[in-house]
């Protein structure tokens, strides 16, 4: 990287990077979480969800602590979680409140206990050892308002660090060459890209204008032979969010708030990226649209573009792994596409130094 240009930062391989741990990262769908116990690793830590007898759902690391035997191959029973090897029962605080055979309870037959939240459809786990803060949790815009459609319950599983995941995802360049048969337009790819930096995030945007509709936009409204005006913007939130806010209206057309939600076609697409290790992602994903709701045959074929989208993504994602698995580097040269990537990185490399600070623990690999 070119430090003249403030693009310049460490080339190690990222999944020699640590994690942010003091937010809120998505665990699971809620539909996903039943009467039996559920099992995920989220940044390395194993965790059991499970739901309570309220309905309420509770999280604990997917150990017991007398044998180490794992919780989530135990049962919803008896007020909490049983586990399947001795029968002790755990609350949602991870307290045991009950073993077969004794009626005294060590104080440390203790479960730890995550943090849970559950916000527009979506399980979120707090792993740090900070006070978690439900005011720092995601906001979906037009989620839950009049006049848009909504495809959730997105997920799909990556071979890849979380950090190759974002740099992606800030990246409105590739979209022309790796996605040639969704959202890619051949329009776009000489067109510089301009970054925005806040103190939670930053975006990358750029305006294509008078070009054809993407295939994807056909799909969505019928233009015809007419070229539109699109704004693509990637957007960025610490430490693990992306939303891509696109705008297509007719080309020419005056560029007002109202014009850019009404106009023609608006979408929210949102990617929520949870470490799994430091080698593989859980990659939630969920959609808003403002046109061609209430369609579920046009539904079916969004959701199946989106899916192939990111799997496409998964497939690049991957293969960037392994090549930096074999060197120990991130990257040889930079070029001007990587600022917004670079940026979003750096962010993330300054808020783990920060709870680094203040816990006195180095995150290594």
């Amino acid at each position: 990287m070119d430090a003249r240009e403030g693009l310049w930062m460490s080339i190690k391989a990222d999944f020699t990077q640590g994690f942010a741990r003091n937010h809120w990262y998505a665990a699971a769908w809620a539909a996903e979480i039943g009467e039996h116990p559920f099992a995920r690793q989220i940044l390395g830590e194993p965790v059991v969800l499970f739901r309570l007898p309220g309905g309420g759902v509770a999280a604990l690391e997917d150990r017991c602590p007398h044998r180490l035997a794992p919780l989530s191959m135990g049962e919803c029973a008896d007020g909490g979680l049983r586990c399947g090897y001795h029968g002790m029962v755990f609350d949602g605080q991870g307290q045991c409140i009950g073993i077969p055979g004794q009626d005294v309870i060590p104080p440390t037959a203790r479960a730890r206990a995550f943090p849970v939240a559950e916000r527009y459809g979506l399980i979120w786990l707090w792993v740090g050892d900070g006070p978690a803060d439900e005011g720092r949790l995601p906001r979906i815009r037009g989620h839950g308002e009049q006049g848009w459609a909504v495809l959730d319950q997105g997920y799909q599983h990556h071979r890849a660090n979380y950090r190759i995941e974002i740099e992606n995802l800030m990246d409105p360049a590739h979209t022309t060459f790796l996605h040639k048969e969704t959202i890619g337009n051949q329009a776009a790819r000489n067109i510089p890209v301009q970054v925005a930096q806040s103190d939670y995030g930053l975006k990358a945007y750029r305006w294509i204008e008078n070009v054809p509709p993407t295939p994807l936009d056909q799909k969505s409204r019928d233009f015809g032979d007419s070229r539109v005006d699109r704004q693509v913007a990637f957007h960025f939130e610490l430490p693990a969010t992306s939303f891509v806010d696109i705008a297509v209206i007719p080309a020419g057309m005056e560029r007002t708030d109202e014009n850019l939600m009404n106009g023609g076609l608006r979408t929210f697409s949102y990617k929520f990226l949870t470490p799994e290790t430091h080698r593989s992602t859980h990659f939630f994903w969920l959609h808003l649209r403002n046109y061609r709701q209430a369609d579920t045959h046009f539904d079916a074929g969004l959701r199946a573009s989106l899916e192939k989208t990111f799997q496409e993504d998964n497939v690049m994602a991957s293969a960037i792994q392994i090549e930096q698995e074999r060197t120990g580097l991130r990257q040889r040269t930079g070029i001007a596409i990587d600022r917004a990537p670079v940026m979003a990185l750096r962010m993330i490399d300054r808020m783990i130094s920060q709870e680094a600070a203040v816990s006195g623990v180095r995150q290594d690999a």
